[in-house]
């Protein structure tokens, strides 16, 4: 609310300037400026990288400095952050990515995420008497998507040798850097992914996790990225990464064939989209959750959000309640589709979203509800703006913290647990199968109106879909700025029924209580809550050629500009 305090500031102010003193002249009255957001934008007409790691950051924008296009600079700081935030992200887990062209207005998606062993049928893990997907274990673990994905990338729109691309990465796990703070939480809160020998020996030398300011090293995995960087994609899924994986997964009973590595390949595809208020919002198809998204703002547009004060109970009640509906929407429908049926066009209906938003009573929260019947983890999110104006808008994940909890033997990465989305109901959409993808939590976005252009995502698993649509309200009904859109105070829901919630405990008590009244049944949380989910975003004006970045502090990361080239050579 403080902004709308600094608005009124700002108009004071502007009165002031044209009163006239005794003197005669005009003395406007200094005053210092109010916000309620923490940092301010970047803002460059040169390329800028959003990470949410500054060494990562840092190793996009040289990268761009070098003449690295979007694309290649996303790799560089991907792969940095596989060494510097390695519970979140890295090669054994999987990608999406949305690159918007400057030149051609074209957008082009991409689906890296892995399937199943052929071997690992319902029956297979039903023998094995495992009841919940949480209790997978290494059957959790599906083929790696994320290497092919870049290497897909790179391929179409990088612009300097892939080798190249993984020096900082190579650097830094090599010589090791300082752990950070909110990285380190999560590196020594999860001790349960730390019974693999592997896991402990790589990730917790000396028996614990390294504190914060502590260097640490990974030899382990700047052996992998030589590899990598030499052999390209090859040397991952049919080299010496790939004997590695299947050694690995052998030694714990898994299912994986050298095969399923071998015969994979991530899957180009156009985005889906909706418009909300004169902006158009673009998405990934399903096996991903950005339909979630585009049904949330559909429902949410039904409502004059515009008219109420952003840290309304009003504003919040709205949000949550379109939240809640387009949530068993997606978990219902959303699934691989190459083995399921999606309506993806009615799922996207206006005349649908109306006839959901109806069911909203605006006096009371609903404590259950079902999917309609319409017609027709852990991550890293970055992106990078290029000066050209080229955007990527870039997602990977391990799924949960540590993945599996299995760590390649001698190559020093986790292996992701992507496969624990799976359900164990024959009848569900989404049951487990071989050469299947599960649903998928982690999705890139990407908006624009006019001249302005916008790559943008929120981490957090199921609070993704909901915390982007806030982020679109925030710029779009409130007229926020990146940076305040990213900060400004969220709620998330993580189960679908009932009426609990968390929310950030910068919303006023009244709101709290007026939300409380209505029936939410809130969990307060701190001021900047990790669990919301950092994010990032960066926006390019096509008439100004002017980039904007933006860096959520709910993680250690920044958003930083390609360094200019000062000095002659």
């Amino acid at each position: 609310m403080r902004f709308l305090i600094f608005s009124l500031v700002l108009m004071i102010q502007s009165a002031d300037s044209q009163s006239t003193q005794g003197n005669g002249r005009a003395e406007p009255e200094q005053r210092d400026p109010e916000r309620s957001y923490a940092r301010s934008m970047v803002i460059s007409q040169s390329g800028i990288v959003a990470t949410s790691q500054t060494l990562a950051s840092q190793a996009g924008a040289q990268i761009l400095a070098r003449g690295g296009s979007a694309v290649d600079a996303a790799i560089a700081a991907n792969a940095v952050l596989g060494v510097v935030e390695p519970m979140m992200n890295g090669i054994g887990g999987d990608l999406f990515a949305i690159y918007r062209e400057a030149s051609t207005g074209r957008l082009t998606g991409i689906n890296a995420s892995g399937w199943t062993p052929k071997g690992l049928t319902l029956d297979a893990i039903t023998k094995l008497k495992i009841t919940s997907p949480a209790r997978l274990g290494i059957h959790s673990a599906n083929v790696p998507g994320c290497v092919d994905g870049w290497w897909k990338m790179h391929q179409r729109f990088g612009k300097l040798p892939w080798k190249d691309l993984f020096a900082p990465a190579i650097f830094y796990a090599e010589h090791g850097f300082p752990v950070t703070e909110l990285i380190q939480w999560d590196w020594e809160n999860h001790p349960n992914k730390m019974q693999d020998e592997n896991m402990r020996r790589v990730f917790w030398p000396g028996g614990h996790a390294p504190k914060v300011g502590e260097v640490f090293r990974n030899p382990e995995l700047a052996k992998a990225y030589r590899i990598l960087a030499d052999g390209g994609e090859e040397a991952f899924y049919r080299g010496a990464i790939s004997d590695a994986i299947l050694k690995t997964s052998k030694a714990k009973g898994g299912f994986m064939a050298a095969d399923d590595l071998a015969e994979f390949s991530s899957e180009w595809v156009t985005p889906i989209s909706t418009s909300y208020r004169g902006w158009t919002v673009y998405e990934l198809p399903p096996n991903g959750q950005g339909i979630g998204t585009l049904m949330m703002l559909n429902i949410m547009e039904n409502f004059p959000l515009a008219r109420m004060l952003p840290m309304s109970a009003d504003a919040y009640h709205f949000r949550i309640e379109a939240q809640k509906l387009s949530y068993q929407d997606q978990r219902h429908y959303v699934s691989d589709p190459r083995f399921s049926k999606i309506p993806v066009e009615g799922l996207l209906s206006k005349d649908y979203a109306k006839r959901r938003a109806e069911l909203i009573d605006p006096a009371k929260a609903a404590c259950s509800g079902s999917p309609g019947e319409p017609t027709g983890g852990d991550t890293i999110y970055l992106s990078v703006v290029d000066r050209e104006g080229n955007i990527a808008s870039w997602i990977q994940s391990n799924s949960d913290d540590w993945g599996a909890g299995i760590a390649v033997e001698g190559m020093g990465f986790p292996l992701h647990n992507r496969g624990a989305a799976f359900s164990l109901d024959p009848k569900s959409a989404n049951v487990i199968g071989p050469r299947k993808r599960p649903y998928h939590t982690i999705i890139p976005a990407l908006m624009e109106r006019g001249d302005e252009h916008i790559g943008f995502g929120i981490m957090g698993g199921l609070n993704q879909p909901q915390a982007q649509a806030q982020f679109v309200s925030n710029l779009v009904d409130y007229g926020m700025n990146l940076q305040q859109a990213l900060e400004a105070p969220r709620f998330r829901k993580s189960t679908l029924g009932g009426c609990d919630l968390t929310i950030e405990g910068r919303v006023p008590p009244s709101v709290r209580d007026e939300l409380a009244r209505r029936g939410h049944v809130l969990k307060v949380l701190g001021d900047y809550a990790g669990y919301m989910g950092g994010g990032q975003a960066v926006m390019h004006n096509s008439r100004t050629k002017v980039n904007f970045g933006a860096s959520s502090p709910r993680k250690d990361g920044a958003a930083i500009p390609e360094p200019e080239a000062y000095f002659a050579k």
